[in-house]
């Protein structure tokens, strides 16, 4: 079966594109992060949680900003909260992230999972994000203790 000379061109110029696509890293950006979350999180007399961590990453692209979001899911419930932004000179840092449980009283003491995250947010010219992409996380159990005088 013969195949004709435009097929032939718009086949191998598909191939090529599936090739280029598949074999491109993801994200050069990605690499050089990392996150990590203390095993312990505590809530605060007033009812605050804090989390906190370390992390290091290298230079976002120049028209992206890299910042930290920390969630603790506990049962049903799940908390997420923004650790502000990160400096990202290669260095090792830390973060701290806090938020209230006033509106999410279901975070107890004991045993909850939580997550890190770095997060490349890239605009687009106006003041909406036109992508945000998690470029390192870490997951893990996490001790909460409570320090509230019930």
């Amino acid at each position: 079966m013969a195949v004709s000379g435009p097929r032939m061109a718009l086949a191998a110029l598909a191939a090529l594109g599936a090739a280029a696509v598949f074999t491109a890293p993801a994200n050069a950006a990605h690499y050089g992060n990392g996150i990590y979350v203390s095993p312990d999180a505590h809530i605060a007399e007033d009812g605050t949680i804090h989390l906190f961590g370390s992390y290091h990453c290298t230079a976002p692209s120049p028209s992206g900003a890299v910042q930290i979001k920390a969630t603790v899911h506990q049962k049903d419930v799940r908390l997420s909260i923004g650790g502000g932004d990160a400096r990202c000179d290669g260095a090792e840092h830390d973060w701290a992230a806090h938020g209230t449980l006033r509106f999410t009283p279901g975070v107890h003491a004991g045993e909850a999972l939580a997550k890190a995250e770095l997060q490349e947010i890239r605009f687009g010219g106006g003041l909406l994000p036109r992508s945000v992409d998690t470029v390192a996380e870490d997951t893990h159990p996490v001790t909460v203790f409570d320090h509230r005088d019930r």
